[in-house]
């Protein structure tokens, strides 16, 4: 995997971090939460453009959504008792296919 691909998973990751975050600062009115809100969505983008400095732009926000909206939903299934339904769950498992198709067609 390259430096590029590496740094747009970890851009990813941040990005479920900051949402979830979102969750528990209610408002901004928790410090510490909204200090790792603040972090987490700032490490997130900074991650985000140097991967693209690399990646085709496209790729790289699909890609990066992709990673943000999988690793919520799942954990929201898992932390918050969020429905687990076979829509759901396929809806999922579609989202990760075309991220894992993207990355396949790369050339970089």
């Amino acid at each position: 995997m390259s430096v590029a691909w590496f740094l747009l998973f970890s851009a990813g990751l941040a990005e479920i971090v900051f949402a979830l975050s979102l969750k528990y600062n209610q408002g901004f009115t928790k410090l510490w939460p909204s200090i790792v809100t603040m972090v987490s969505g700032g490490l997130s983008f900074y991650l985000l453009i140097l991967a693209i400095k690399t990646l085709p732009l496209g790729t790289a926000y699909a890609v990066w959504t992709g990673i943000g909206a999988v690793g919520v939903a799942v954990l929201g299934i898992v932390l918050f008792k969020e429905s687990a339904d076979w829509y759901r769950l396929l809806s999922i498992i579609l989202v990760i296919a075309g991220i894992i198709g993207l990355k396949l067609t790369d050339k970089t």
